[in-house]
């Protein structure tokens, strides 16, 4: 099996004299590539490879080297001897130079699980300090999440993103930067978004002047936010709810409404704007509520706390399970989420909506010093310890940990186990399939309690 060559990009180093070097995989690594080392090289030289599978002899193009880097980076664009698990990438714009956004769209779904329940895996053995096999009484499994129209085991991986963000470039094409690059590859359509991203036709628009299109899906349609500079730029007419403009800060309404109504069994109602935070997959926020509101176990009158609330997904979730007498306070930074959260949660008295970082808002007294249930969903970088200090000092019974990134689950996992709280459950979730990205559900409870 044998692709065409990109051309490297600027900056880098080939080392063999036609730019590529023939290697044998190893086992994969976080981030979307595998481990490789250069067939009789002396040094065993690291490389980091995309496009590639665990298990193959490989042609690799090197994409970032040098003699003074710890590790290369490389795309694999001729597989000599192929891996079992790979197939035909079902997008045209997943190759070696193409398409940035997909890592693994040449390995079979069932095979991506597998492999991302690896990574997780070795995250919170090496990150973390634990065995998850050993805690959980068996392997960690990466759930797939439902597909509209299919059944279980028929999954295809494609057509599950409601929101997405093109990049736009000089020309006015839409489209994704290509791996650890600012080159955007213009796309005719991505296999990834579901027909309502798709149905305002933004990859086959021009957008002269816009840097960046944001579109969002709800079950009411959908909304288009174009970025561009401070100088007024005509924009194309798109069939959608609303359209805005703007710069990236000071976003303007041109048509329409600026957010999407998404209705979520076991939360309810909720309003999100076109840029706000949401879960891209048609099926994950259904599917997080219920392991979330499962692990939280919130019962009448408990003090709940929200950690990185968002526009209120798990708010609403747990605040039905609180009773007249309970107290859900929902600490979220960023200001539009903020607005979309109160506006959320305004028919819900228990709750109360905190407008503040999370590590100073946990500092204050906005926030009770004493919590039944603590529910954390923070961004990639994870909760860190001035978070997690100040949530285990609140002596909660049971913390639940949302978390998009297998090493940061790990690092957190360390620092809660640090603080006396346990892993006594884990969901890992396939929310982003053809990506290495998955999301892991954690439960943490104190000490040796059951």
């Amino acid at each position: 099996m044998s692709q065409d060559v990109p051309d490297a990009p600027e900056g880098t180093s080939p080392e063999a004299p036609d730019g590529l070097l023939t290697m044998t995989t190893g086992r994969v690594a976080h981030g979307g590539h595998v481990v490789a080392r250069v067939d009789d090289a002396p040094d065993g030289r690291v490389v980091f490879v995309r496009h590639a599978l665990p298990g193959e002899r490989v042609r690799v193009r090197l994409t970032h080297s040098g003699e003074g880097r710890s590790f290369w980076r490389g795309e694999a664009v001729q597989v000599l001897e192929p891996s079992p698990h790979r197939v035909v990438p079902p997008c045209p714009y997943a190759h070696p130079g193409g398409c940035g956004g997909c890592d693994l769209q040449h390995v079979d779904l069932a095979e991506q699980r597998r492999l991302k329940a690896t990574v997780v895996t070795e995250q919170l053995v090496r990150l973390g300090g634990v065995d998850p096999e050993q805690l959980l009484g068996g392997p960690v499994v990466v759930q797939a999440l439902p597909e509209p129209g299919r059944a279980p085991g028929e999954e295809t991986g494609l057509g599950w993103r409601t929101r997405v963000r093109y990049a736009v470039d000089r020309s006015g094409r839409a489209g994704f930067h290509a791996h650890r690059s600012h080159v955007v590859v213009p796309v005719e359509r991505c296999p990834q978004v579901s027909d309502a991203v798709d149905a305002p036709g933004v990859t086959r628009l021009p957008w002269p002047g816009v840097t960046a299109v944001q579109v969002s899906s709800g079950e009411d349609g959908t909304v288009v936010r174009a970025e561009h500079g401070p100088a007024r730029t005509r924009l194309p007419k798109v069939d959608a709810l609303g359209l805005l403009g703007g710069t990236e800060d000071r976003p303007v309404r041109l048509a329409g409404r600026t957010w999407v109504r998404h209705d979520v069994p076991g939360a309810g109602r909720l309003r999100v704007g076109v840029d706000g935070f949401w879960q891209a997959h048609a099926a994950a926020a259904e599917t997080f509520v219920r392991h979330v509101r499962h692990h939280a176990g919130v019962r009448p009158g408990d003090t709940v706390l929200d950690l990185y609330a968002g526009a209120g997904l798990f708010t609403l979730a747990l605040a039905g399970d609180l009773g007249a007498d309970g107290e859900l306070v929902a600490v979220e930074s960023d200001r539009g989420a903020v607005g979309d959260l109160r506006r959320n949660v305004h028919d819900h008295p228990v709750v109360r909506v905190v407008h503040d970082r999370v590590e100073r808002a946990l500092r204050g007294s906005d926030v009770p010093a004493r919590a039944d249930v603590v529910v954390l969903d923070p961004p990639r970088a994870g909760a860190r310890s001035a978070v997690l200090e100040q949530v285990v000092a609140r002596g909660p019974r049971t913390v639940v940990l949302v978390a998009c990134d297998p090493a940061s689950f790990g690092r957190d996992t360390a620092l809660l186990a640090g603080c006396g709280y346990r892993l006594r459950a884990l969901e890992a979730l396939d929310a982003f399939p053809m990506t290495h990205h998955v999301e892991c559900v954690a439960l943490f409870t104190p000490g040796g309690a059951a």
